[in-house]
């Protein structure tokens, strides 16, 4: 039995037929969490080449040499890194034991990509010494790198991340050079310079297009100058769409800011604002959340952005026609976009209680830790799922509104600020599914304080199958 769970105003999670028949095995994910304890990550590899193919397609269609790297800091686990070495992709790296993972694996250096925010003297060294492109930073990077290849007899393979002019008010982006300085970058005599790289926050189409333009600008300056960079890296941030319904998304966001202003009772813990502030009778500040519902993803945004209109040097055309034109290969990096539809974390009710106040607190077995990302809160309504009744000592509430709450001994430990509803009650023992949490909401944040072990990964195989991803296996 799938029980009832839905936010008080529901924003219902837009479910790949595997998770779907997942929540209807309830023995079955019980059996996952008695084997792998709770919380467990579940993941399914496979909806990742439908993911590919909606983004290659429109590049295809533009005569665009379009080059895909899975951003592995989105998600750890190693299975993801072999879909994407079988359906022919780079993988974008973070830090060495990344790298060294990767390598272990036998995943050739030409599909490699190094943009961590900061590398290490011992990770530049094994990506010199690997053939590793390292997307260089900044100016002391670039110093550092020259001098390792220096040291080690060879050149480097390097990439100059720009950090684009977006001519507005909104903050710079701290993440690579300014014009006049990555031209000054091209002096270091070891770097091979063999393309351009920016990385914008945000998932604005419009702004990849103005930044795609002053990077095309960088690569023919550093042409003129006898260097010969093949690629432009656009970098991550393609955007997801977690939700099936784009009415409650927007129907959300009018209840919550009713319910800051006192006009309805609050959707959140203790009107906790998710980013914004009543004042004065008014709503001020912005959402700090995952825009969870977004009409533009993968296949039509790539789309936006090889048809956007630029001129760069006098020469006007679609971007698309001026990669062309160039001889370039676009590449980018997407960790979310690849990986929506491939994950759920699924964790077991620990107890029921009212709080003095009559409000109801459900206790999982997990961490707030365990299912965020950098955004205050996780969106899309969980699922709950009810095992047979022989798991479920004590029987069920009856129907409830209340809070999921988690393991570290903080008074605001809540895995979802949001109050959600429980139309058939909750029981000791029902199963809290967080669904499409493979992107980042996983582990990007996640923690063992109180020496609380990491939620283990569990991959799925095509006969239905699961097993203890390698990055567990090998107790890494």
């Amino acid at each position: 039995m799938q029980a009832h769970c839905e936010g008080v105003v529901p924003l219902s999670a837009r479910l790949e037929p595997w998770m779907s028949d997942l929540c209807d095995t309830p023995e079955l994910v019980h059996e996952l969490i008695e084997t792998y304890g709770s919380p467990v990550n579940l993941l399914d590899p496979s909806p990742m080449r439908r993911n590919v193919d909606q983004l290659t397609g429109p590049a295809d269609r533009r005569a665009v040499d379009l080059r895909i790297y899975f951003a592995r800091k989105a998600n750890k686990a190693l299975a993801f890194v072999d879909e994407a070495v079988r359906l022919g992709l780079g993988v974008d790296l973070a830090s060495e034991r990344e790298l060294i993972q990767v390598l272990d694996r036998d995943v050739p250096a030409e599909r490699l990509v190094m943009t961590a925010a900061v590398k290490p003297l011992r990770l530049i060294e094994l990506c010199i010494a690997s053939g590793t492109t390292i997307v260089v930073d900044n100016s002391d990077e670039a110093r550092q790198v020259d001098m390792l290849a220096e040291r080690q007899g060879t050149t480097a393979s390097v990439a100059l991340r720009l950090a684009p002019d977006l001519m507005d008010d909104r903050t710079p982006t701290r993440f690579g050079f300014d014009l006049t300085d990555a031209i000054s970058a091209e002096r270091s005599r070891r770097l091979r310079i063999d393309g351009v790289h920016f990385h914008l926050d945000g998932y604005d189409p419009a702004d990849r297009v103005a930044a795609i333009a002053q990077a095309l600008a960088l690569v023919d300056a550093l042409r003129g100058r006898g260097h010969r960079p093949a690629f432009l890296d656009i970098g991550g941030g393609l955007p997801v769409d977690y939700l099936a319904s784009s009415d409650q998304w927007d129907r959300f966001w009018f209840e919550h800011r009713r319910g800051l202003l006192g006009d309805r009772e609050p959707l959140t813990f203790e009107a906790h604002g998710l980013g914004l502030i009543a004042h004065m009778g008014e709503i001020i500040g912005l959402p700090n959340v995952y825009p969870y519902h977004q009409t533009l993803t993968r296949g039509p945004w790539m789309t936006q952005v090889l048809d956007g209109q630029i001129t760069v040097d006098g020469r006007s055309g679609s971007v698309a026609a001026q990669l062309r034109d160039r001889g370039l290969q676009l590449r980018c990096e997407p960790g979310r976009a690849l990986l929506d539809g491939c994950g759920m974390t699924v964790a077991r009710v620990a107890y029921r209680k009212t709080r003095r106040d009559g409000t109801w607190l459900i206790g999982v077995e997990m961490n707030r830790t365990q299912c965020r990302s950098t955004s205050d809160d996780f969106l899309v309504d969980p699922l709950l799922v009810r095992p047979d009744a022989g798991h479920v000592p004590g029987g069920a509430t009856g129907a409830i509104e209340g809070y999921l709450v988690g393991a570290y001994c903080i008074e605001k430990e809540l895995l979802t600020w949001r109050r959600l509803s429980f139309a058939h009650g909750v029981a000791v023992g029902d199963i809290v599914v967080f669904p499409n949490t493979a992107g980042y909401l996983m582990h990007i944040l996640e923690s063992s304080s109180h020496q609380i072990p990491l939620a283990r990964n569990v991959v799925v195989d095509a006969n239905g199958s699961w097993a203890l991803d390698p990055i567990d296996d090998a107790g890494r």
